[in-house]
């Protein structure tokens, strides 16, 4: 039987997320977290720092303080909600949207040479399993915190 906890230690890693830093934009060294966060602010329409938050699976605590220094990288506008001054809306500024989009160009880059060393069936066998995997994953009672 395959060690499937080996399979996805040696994926992580070719993947670079063990990685402390992620990506070098200009003058900005990026990390995962935060390369995730603008990933999500920019894919959301308004979204609140509780929306984000949430949809990383991270502490509201931890959240604030990556919010924090991507607002001090002038990344990330924080502005509070109109119907509720206690919710904060994010938002990239142009700035954060030319990181978000250079790091998603990069990433797409990354992919497509991988995928480039398989032919069409593995290509889509690979994604389609992926996709399995995700949608596995969300129904898992245990999915985004270790079993310990």
């Amino acid at each position: 039987m395959e060690n499937k906890r080996e399979i996805f230690h040696v994926l992580t890693r070719r993947f670079g997320l063990l990685d402390k830093n992620c990506c070098a934009v200009g003058n900005f060294e990026i990390s995962i977290v935060q390369s995730h966060i603008l990933y999500e602010i920019d894919k959301q329409f308004e979204p609140s720092m509780q929306q984000i938050a949430e949809s990383l699976a991270m502490d509201i605590t931890t959240f604030s303080r990556q919010i924090q220094s991507l607002v001090k990288m002038e990344l990330v506008k924080k502005a509070p909600a109109p119907q509720d001054k206690r919710v904060s809306i994010l938002s990239l500024s142009a700035q954060g949207k030319f990181v978000a989009a250079s790091i998603d160009h990069s990433m797409n880059a990354y992919l497509e040479e991988v995928f480039s060393h398989m032919n069409e069936f593995e290509r889509e066998t690979v994604i389609r399993s992926l996709k399995l995997l995700n949608e596995a994953m969300s129904k898992s009672s245990v999915c985004c915190k270790p079993l310990y």
